[in-house]
């Protein structure tokens, strides 16, 4: 009698884990109630927050911003009030030409550069723009010497939009407290879009820029003066301040400011 060949045992194929969920929620080490209070308490300190840099139109917010990279505002400013007396719009600025632009900005750093951008952009608005400023990201970016950051604030300060313009400020802050760290301003740009309340984003960003400027400043924060020092993570913190009543005192938003 033949045996029977045993029958081959075919092996189970591997079960496959589920794929992990990546959670979509960007870092940050505050809660969604305390990133809301934050924002909260500088709505309250500063209602309407204002940009410092000085223009009259869309097209002189968008020579003013690109003049400020790598300078104060305070410095552009003393700048182009000159500047734009005698050219507020982009066929005026080609008028006064290259040579006469760089001597009014001769004061801010990579003036030269600065210049030349100044008359590229601006023959640019006028030959394929009609004259004025677009008001789209993708549209501004094609601007010489106008990129993400320069788009997002003539957006928000000339057009209304909602923007995130990451400055130095807003990224060091974002890094410092550990509110929406990233390794890059696009990065910080889109976390702190994630997480900042939709009623306070038209205004967040000032009150960032702001906060940075004044109050949570780059060689030492000024953590007594700071309006949201109990809620804040950072490990530069130098002081404890118990939290603030519901409506802050008026004594703390003048201190802050």
């Amino acid at each position: 009698m033949k045996k029977a060949k045993p029958k081959s045992i075919v092996a189970a194929p591997a079960s496959r884990s589920a794929p992990k969920r990546v959670s979509r929620r960007p870092r940050t080490a505050y809660s969604r109630e305390e990133v809301r209070e934050i924002f909260r308490r500088f709505s309250i300190q500063r209602p309407e927050p204002k940009g410092e840099l000085e223009h009259v139109n869309p097209f002189t917010l968008v020579v003013a911003v690109a003049l400020s990279a790598q300078a104060t505002d305070a410095g552009v400013n003393k700048a182009t009030r000159a500047l734009f007396k005698v050219a507020d719009t982009p066929e005026k600025m080609l008028a006064v030409g290259e040579d006469k632009v760089r001597d009014y900005i001769k004061t801010i750093g990579l003036y030269r550069n600065k210049a030349k951008n100044v008359i590229a952009l601006s023959r640019k608005l006028v030959e394929e723009f009609g004259g004025e400023v677009p008001r789209t990201r993708e549209e501004l970016v094609t601007l010489p010497g106008v990129g993400r950051k320069t788009a997002n604030v003539v957006l928000s300060m000339a057009f209304g939009q909602a923007t995130m313009a990451v400055d130095t400020h807003i990224f060091r802050i974002a890094n410092r407290i550990c509110l929406a760290p990233g390794k890059t301003p696009d990065e910080v740009e889109d976390h702190l879009m994630k997480i900042v309340p939709g009623e306070y984003l038209y205004h967040a960003h000032h009150w960032l820029i702001l906060h940075g400027r004044y109050v949570c400043k780059a060689r030492k924060p000024e953590c007594e003066r700071c309006v949201i020092a109990d809620i804040c993570k950072s490990a530069e913190k130098t002081c404890d301040i118990p939290a603030p009543l519901v409506e802050l005192p008026p004594q703390a938003i003048v201190a802050a400011q």
